[in-house]
């Protein structure tokens, strides 16, 4: 099953100024790959955090949300699983992607159970000095560049494959 990361990130490296930050500093042209991508995947997971910065379910995709508590509202599921048990249940489901749509901790949670395979960062023109980072915790994980693509003249998109541990 093909898992991917995706996030919008500052040019000094971070995906939000705080927590509860809306997305409102990325391009259109990042939001329109996001669409585009998560709705590819037709399910995508993301943090409490960011499910309240969105404040709804996204249409035409299966929203998951990382949640010690159940969300009452249409169109969400909660989950506490462990990414490996999730992946897997939704393979299971017949799905074969899934778009992982943030924050840190879950992006960390994702790849630290080692079921990342893809990760887009679409890279903006601006920095913040100070902020929230991909990732929670230090790692140490190698990529390979699968594509590069401009989406403007000032964003840039990078398509990274994750390489495997032997």
């Amino acid at each position: 099953m093909r898992v991917s990361i995706i996030a919008a990130v500052s040019a000094d490296g971070f995906i939000a100024r705080e927590h509860n930050e809306l997305a409102n500093w990325s391009s259109k042209e990042d939001k329109k790959l996001f669409v585009e991508l998560t709705k590819r995947a037709g399910v995508m997971v993301m943090g409490g955090v960011t499910y309240r910065t969105i404040g709804r379910a996204l249409p035409g995709r299966r929203n998951i949300v990382y949640s010690r508590t159940v969300i009452n509202q249409e169109g969400i599921e909660t989950t506490q699983e462990e990414p490996s048990a999730l992946v897997w249940r939704l393979q299971k489901e017949g799905f074969s992607e899934l778009a992982v749509c943030g924050g840190a901790a879950i992006y960390d949670m994702f790849l630290r159970a080692g079921v990342v395979t893809d990760v887009y960062l679409t890279i903006e023109p601006v920095f913040f000095g100070t902020g929230i980072s991909l990732f929670k915790t230090p790692c140490d994980v190698r990529l390979t560049l699968a594509e590069c693509k401009q989406l403007t003249p000032d964003v840039t998109l990078f398509h990274y494959t994750v390489q495997q541990k032997p």
